[in-house]
């Protein structure tokens, strides 16, 4: 559809030259035919002609320029009209604004699909960077990167500083990370809280309990960096409360290593032995990586340095020299 800019409306407002011609000859009492009713209906209407109820037949020609007064008069109450009621929005629209907002204090706005990786992590810094009270982490992938775990030292650390408190839930396979034991040996000195647990967890992120980032459950074939931006006060209180019956469950850790593997001597992490129980048995790498919380290639690192430790080739040699080593033995209950 066309926008009815001023212009337009402007030559549409104009009497066309047949109202003009018809003006003319009822100037000079010319006779009319029956096909100007319409066009004489418009000048009537434009107060240009009038018609005498006992003479209907020969209209009136009425001088213009008066015609024009009454109209710029007509208008012109209409502007001034126009121009209070104009006035009169933002003042309701202020009034309105008190009661939308606290009902979205309330109830929050919904809920809003990221797909780009760059809009994820800015909408995830931005919000972090806004938290007064509390932040809440689950981070149920296995290890992160370096690189990651550098950006969000900095990032929890200035939120610490500003008294938010912090609290990070881990898988249990993460004691087996040197990076990310000593991530979690730094950030503790500062205040943050960690906690591991065996069992699998859903990903997210809670500020202050008001939004929320989790993982998306709905768009099917979306790449593994898509999130939902949660802002719904109700679901994000829901989500808060699931953390801490998860939090309740978990192992308190300061990024110490497991007392199982020092004081046995063990050459082996205990995840390495999780994925080696997996494999002699027989269980598909992407059921153990799944149950594991890792990634196929995190599970495939794991095994290259395990080949390299018993100086095998293959995953059979690999498998054989597990079955014969004393790693096999230690209890990791």
């Amino acid at each position: 559809m066309e926008s009815d800019n001023p212009a337009r409306r402007a030559d549409r407002d104009r009497l066309p030259p047949e109202a003009v011609e018809l003006y003319g000859r009822i100037t000079r009492h010319e006779p009319l035919a029956p096909e100007d009713g319409p066009v004489l209906a418009r000048l009537r209407e434009r107060g240009l002609v009038a018609v005498d109820a006992d003479l209907p037949d020969i209209p009136i020609a009425l001088d213009p320029q008066e015609a024009a007064r009454r109209q710029l008069d007509a208008d012109l109450r209409e502007m001034v009209a126009r121009a209070a009621r104009m006035a009169a929005i933002p003042e309701d629209a202020d009034e309105l604004s008190v009661h939308f907002e606290r009902a979205k204090w309330r109830s929050g706005r919904g809920s809003e699909f990221l797909t780009e990786p760059g809009l994820v992590n800015a909408r995830i810094e931005h919000a972090i960077s806004q938290a007064q009270g509390e932040l809440l982490t689950a981070q149920p992938g296995g290890p992160r990167s370096r690189e990651l775990l550098a950006i969000a030292m900095d990032r929890d650390s200035r939120a610490l500083e500003r008294g938010v408190s912090v609290r990070t839930l881990y898988r249990d396979s993460v004691r087996d990370d040197e990076a990310t034991r000593e991530w979690a040996r730094v950030m503790t000195g500062k205040g943050a809280q960690f906690r591991t647990l065996i069992g699998p967890f859903q990903r997210c992120i809670i500020v202050d309990r008001r939004t929320a980032f989790i993982s998306d459950h709905i768009v099917n074939s979306v790449p593994s960096h898509a999130a939902w931006h949660v802002l719904d006060r109700a679901a994000v209180a829901y989500m808060a409360e699931g953390f801490d019956q998860e939090w309740r469950r978990a192992e308190i850790w300061h990024g110490d290593p497991r007392v199982s593997d020092v004081a046995a001597g063990a050459r082996t992490t205990r995840l390495q032995r999780e994925i080696l129980r997996d494999t002699a048995a027989g269980i598909e790498q992407r059921i153990t990586a799944q149950r594991l919380g890792i990634g196929l290639r995190t599970l495939s690192k794991e095994i290259g340095k395990l080949r390299e430790l018993w100086q095998v080739s293959t995953l059979a040699e690999l498998t054989y020299r597990w079955a014969m080593s004393a790693e096999r033995l230690i209890d990791d209950e």
